[in-house]
């Protein structure tokens, strides 16, 4: 089927809506951090596209999914399990791989845009 412009999805004028969630008690390591996604874009719920946020924390990561993401706005640092890291800030652009363990640090709250295909 073929699609036209008004297929296209302009994340300024989605109507999606926003979750706000605290992260899970399981996984927090510090901090109580809130965070916020929406999700503008879905297909077979094998490939997301959308805006996400959160507060001063730290979590364990644990990646099913493959995930792309560009830093809009704050300082977070992304930790592998066996300790390397990469500070992560506005402007950078990065793909986590399925199967990647470690951990988010959220050193001033960060928000991002994400693109997630799950296999």
């Amino acid at each position: 089927m073929t699609k036209t412009i008004n297929d296209v999805v302009d994340f300024s004028t989605s109507a999606a809506e926003t979750e706000r969630y605290p992260t899970p008690f399981e996984k927090r390591l510090r901090g109580t951090p809130m965070q916020h996604a929406t999700t503008h874009f879905t297909v077979d719920d094998k490939f997301f596209a959308g805006e996400w946020g959160a507060e001063e924390g730290c979590w364990k990561i644990s990646y099913t999914e493959n995930e792309y993401f560009h830093i809009l706005t704050g300082k977070s640092v992304l930790r592998d399990s066996v300790g390397n890291e990469v500070e992560l800030n506005p402007g950078d652009k990065m793909c986590i791989p399925a199967g990647f363990e470690g951990e988010w640090e959220v050193l001033e709250a960060t928000t991002k845009v994400f693109v997630i295909y799950e296999p």
